[in-house]
């Protein structure tokens, strides 16, 4: 455990995991800061000595508790302190771009702390924290409304240095790891040619293996073929293996048929016992379709505007619904009255609309709608809406959602990457401050990354009277 890169990645998760934990921790401080000693200087940002002591108590309860080795406390205090220097950096970046969460975000992740915590309800939450220590709730919203805030920085600056491409997508589409991850299915045939005994000449079996693999290319009577080149120095063995997964054919046969055509044969692959051909008569995604409904919509728009109030728009679509009850045809009213002209031109049409294209609102009144009937009206931040459902259809979109999956799971594999990258990145741009000469790294010289040469020390008052 005392192996230091082994330890930060313990302590980069425990920290993550800690945020109520150091919520309480923190607001525990906040009682300390008169008589605090600044430890390190972050940006224009200082981390107190009894943060430090609070973040290092709790992992090292949290390694007890798991009954992992703590390591010596000079070790583990470098180390927690390095992660906090780390975080402050990123939360430095967090105020210059301006990143909060929303209201409803905080509250829904406070929410799933308290119901995690068996508290009944948010108010009977905020009341037991700040039974153990007054301002303990004020506190661990800010550190809820923190974690956010980077994790969304994280996500907006790792993202955009991840790139993956149409051709990364066929690559791994096309390899045994990308179709056995999307559920690849294979039907194969398989033929073995191997010499009966040791004094078969190995160059007759290889051209008797040619001859099987070309009669093969024309045919998929395996048995015929098979009884076709067996003799008394060759064996010619044949198996239809069926329809299965990729990844339960081994690894060295799979990764022959990853860029196989459909009705084509492998090369020759030699093994220890003898060579072998494949054929691939099918390929399924694992026999499922991603089918889609899709639904053929129009619809009138009644938008408000300056010269349109809500309650004149509510009227007008009211009004445009009792003529449409009375006969009136679709599109023509939507193309006389809709505000949405892009639509309106064309009798109102949205073409076929898949789910997950229009905005929660217009997608339930849309997939509640019968074809052929007109809905009520109803309203979306876009102003009032009628629609009409013309047609709907199940349409397969298996190779889209393929490509998608495939884009996810390469994007995943090169977010740790990316994330350990930027966050060097992160530490090596900030300006860092170690106060106190024990909490450096002994290995090196001078622990701390010099600042930019644009950048300038901040004032040591003013450092030391910011707490976050």
């Amino acid at each position: 455990m005392n192996n230091p890169t082994v330890l930060r990645q313990t302590l980069v998760k425990m920290l993550r995991a800690s945020t109520l934990a150091l919520a309480l921790s923190t607001s525990a401080s906040l009682y300390a800061a008169n008589i605090d000693q600044v430890i390190a200087v972050v940006g224009s940002s200082a981390i107190l000595k009894s943060d430090l002591d609070q973040a290092a108590a709790v992992i090292q309860q949290q390694m007890q508790s798991q009954g992992q080795q703590v390591p010596p406390a000079p070790i583990l205090r470098r180390q927690v302190l390095d992660q906090l220097i780390l975080r402050q950096a990123q939360v430095e970046q967090v105020r210059r771009f301006g990143i909060k969460p929303s209201d409803a975000e905080l509250n829904q992740a406070v929410q799933s702390i308290a119901k995690q915590q068996g508290a009944a309800s948010l108010e009977d939450f905020q009341k037991s924290l700040d039974a153990q220590r007054p301002g303990s709730y004020e506190a661990m919203r800010k550190q809820v409304a923190e974690d956010l805030s980077v994790n969304r920085l994280r996500q907006q600056q790792v993202m955009s240095r991840i790139h993956v491409s149409e051709r990364d997508i066929d690559n791994f589409l096309n390899s045994p790891q990308g179709q056995a991850a999307l559920g690849s299915q294979v039907h194969v045939l398989h033929l073995r040619i191997a010499p009966q005994s040791e004094s078969t000449d190995v160059a007759k079996v290889t051209e008797t293996a040619n001859q099987v693999r070309e009669a093969l290319n024309n045919s998929d009577d395996i048995k015929a073929i098979a009884d076709q080149y067996n003799n008394d120095q060759i064996v010619v063995q044949g198996a239809d293996m069926g329809t299965r997964a990729l990844s339960d054919i081994p690894a060295d046969l799979a990764a022959r048929l990853s860029n196989l055509e459909v009705g084509k044969t492998t090369e020759l692959i030699q093994a220890k016992d003898g060579i072998h051909i494949l054929k691939l008569l099918e390929r399924s995604a694992d026999g499922k379709k991603a089918l889609v409904p899709q639904y053929f919509t129009r619809h009138i728009l009644i938008q408000p505007s300056e010269v349109v109030s809500p309650e004149d728009a509510k009227q007008q679509i009211d009004q445009i619904y009792s003529r449409l009850q009375q006969g009136a045809d679709f599109q023509e009213m939507a193309a006389t009255y809709s505000t949405d002209s892009g639509s309106a031109r064309n009798g109102g049409s949205l073409d076929w609309v898949s789910p997950g294209v229009m905005v929660p609102e217009f997608e339930k009144v849309m997939t509640s709608t019968a074809v052929g009937q007109v809905s009520q009206p109803f309203q979306t931040q876009y102003g009032w809406h009628i629609l009409k459902v013309e047609n709907q259809r199940q349409v397969d979109m298996t190779e889209e959602y393929q490509r998608r999956m495939a884009k996810q799971i390469l994007g995943e594999r090169q977010f740790d990457a990316e994330l350990d990258s930027w966050l060097r990145e992160v530490r090596a741009e900030a300006y860092v401050d170690i106060k106190d000469p024990t909490l450096k790294d002994p290995s090196s010289t001078n622990s701390e990354p010099q600042a930019n040469a644009s950048q300038t020390a901040p004032d040591s008052n003013a450092a030391s009277s910011t707490k976050n």
